[in-house]
């Protein structure tokens, strides 16, 4: 999910770059939309891990 975010954010650079303001603004509101849900996606993964009383994986 975090490499998707991160495709929409370049995707969003070129489009600025080029000048597609409107498409650059798409990837960009994207790309931060995803990259949240990916750190809340994260956070519930680690409460629900502390939960069960299981170490982490490294």
């Amino acid at each position: 999910m975090l490499s998707w975010s991160l495709t929409f954010f370049i995707i969003a650079i070129i489009a600025g770059v080029l000048g597609f303001t409107g498409i650059a603004g798409a990837a960009a509101e994207i790309a931060q939309i995803i990259f949240f849900l990916f750190i809340v996606l994260l956070l519930i993964s680690m409460v629900a891990g502390a939960l069960r009383g299981r170490p982490p994986r490294v």
